[in-house]
């Protein structure tokens, strides 16, 4: 006899408590499985002998073959493709159980805005799409555990990104971060109002807390990806004998990271722009390597950390950082380069990606966020229309 019995409310399933009867006296069971319950028959007198009891054992079998077999599936579903479910489930998760997944992209927003400006957008949907099997985490300051944002949200950027299997966005709480960390004390006692570049403070503390607790890369929004890094502990070289902290990747616990916590302590100056930032990477790099000048597009490396070479992700140094926003007789191949900082810092004009301008950044957000590109289309084609009706 087979029994398989199923209680109707999803993820609760359980089984009933069936009677069974041998030589007179009454016996109880029970069996618990996930998903699907196999119970053995109790044995009692067959009339029509053991060809029925053979068919019994081999569906019994066959039976326990497809249960096993389906919970393997699931085991490579959830180690493998975790990002195959409906965005909306993403809502469920914690910060922590996303980051624990191992291997996260990491962007930071320490401004209030709500709204992703289309750079952003870009740097976030280019890393989902170059490393599709990561978690892409975008920590916003302005975004609380109460603000009221979902996929029909009136933040056009919010919606496109929060769209994405693979992209998870939520608020930075700073004294969480910190904690465990010797950035704790430092944020206790700082006076946030009195700082004269806290958006870049408190952002390259968070950056160097979360690659500590949690490991992966730290990028910013600024970063165009284009392949993926194959490297695990790394800095980028903003040029010879000089490290950026705009990207860097980095396993759990590592002691270089928990280093820059202490130095970002000790020689903690918040009026100096970089002290905590590029200048704290390439003071601490230089305490434990000798540092030399680049030879062609080859990459350095010293105790374990590969230092790579500029063109991996400055191939336009900052001072051509416009060459971005202007038309190239030839565009640049990047055959070097994992990632484009576009150097957003220095665009104090504020240039944009104009569709249709053909500029190099607009060819760069037509090939790695296109999502993000098509949505500026129509945004600018929005605004066409109302000026035309306003004209009118």
């Amino acid at each position: 006899m087979l029994q398989t019995v199923w209680v109707s409310s999803p993820g609760s399933w359980a089984l009933r408590e069936p009677d069974g009867h041998r030589d007179g006296k009454q016996t109880r069971w029970k069996c618990g499985f996930v998903r699907t319950i196999i119970q053995h028959p109790c044995p009692r007198h067959d009339p029509k002998g053991p060809g029925k009891a053979r068919m019994l054992k081999k569906i019994q079998i066959c039976l326990c073959f497809f249960f096993v077999s389906g919970i393997l599936y699931e085991i490579s579903l959830l180690s493998s493709c975790f990002f195959s479910y409906m965005p909306m489930s993403k809502h469920f998760l914690t910060p922590e159980q996303v980051l624990n997944l191992g291997k996260s992209i990491i962007f930071l927003e320490t401004t209030e805005r709500l709204e992703p400006p289309p750079l952003v957008s870009c740097s976030v949907e280019s890393a989902a799409r170059i490393y599709q099997d990561r978690p892409i985490i975008l920590f916003m300051k302005g975004l609380t555990n109460d603000t009221a944002l979902d996929l029909n949200s009136n933040y056009a950027a919010f919606s496109l990104l929060s769209s994405m299997k693979n992209v998870f966005i939520f608020p930075l709480q700073m004294e969480t971060v910190f904690q465990e960390t010797p950035l704790l004390q430092w944020y206790n006692q700082v006076v946030p109002e009195r700082e004269k570049n806290w958006v870049h403070v408190s952002s390259d503390a968070s950056r160097l807390a979360l690659i500590w607790k949690y490991g992966g890369i730290y990028m910013d929004t600024d970063v165009i990806s284009i392949r993926p890094i194959p490297e695990e502990s790394f800095l980028a070289a903003q040029k010879s004998r000089f490290s950026s902290n705009g990207i860097f990747g980095f396993p759990a616990h590592h002691k270089f990271i928990w280093d820059c916590m202490e130095n970002f302590v000790l020689k903690y100056n918040g009026n100096i722009w970089g002290n905590q930032g590029p200048f704290l990477m390439t003071r601490m790099l230089k305490a434990i390597c000798n540092l030399t000048d680049f030879k062609g597009t080859e990459d350095h490396s010293c105790q374990n950390i590969s230092f790579l070479n500029p063109q991996r992700f400055y191939p336009i140094p900052y001072p051509a950082w416009g060459r971005y926003y202007k038309v190239w007789d030839k565009s640049p191949n990047f055959n070097h380069s994992y990632a484009l900082h576009l150097w957003n810092f220095m665009n104090r004009n504020r240039k944009a990606v104009v569709a249709g301008s053909n500029t190099l950044a607009e060819k760069l957000y037509k090939a790695y966020c296109p999502t993000t590109y098509e949505d500026l289309i129509q945004n600018a084609e929005l605004k066409d229309s109302r000026l035309s009706k306003d004209a009118a």
